[in-house]
């Protein structure tokens, strides 16, 4: 069995938590350059609020090699 240090555990579980909410902004902003790109006839932006999985396929290898 693995013991682990409670500070050690604490500072793991924040570093996780950190870099999911670092990714989750990188794919709004990834989200928000693809929409300003795409636009419908009439000329103004479509707008999706979900993020998709190509967001964050998108930012994931600038993301890792970030953290």
């Amino acid at each position: 069995m693995c013991v682990v240090n409670k500070e050690a555990l604490q500072l793991s579980c924040e570093f996780l938590r950190l870099f999911t909410v670092e990714a989750l902004h990188r794919a709004s902003e990834e989200q928000d350059k693809i929409e300003s790109s795409l636009t419908d006839e009439s000329g103004t932006t479509t707008s999706r609020k979900e993020l998709q999985v190509e967001h964050l396929e998108r930012i994931l290898p600038q993301l890792l090699l970030d953290f």
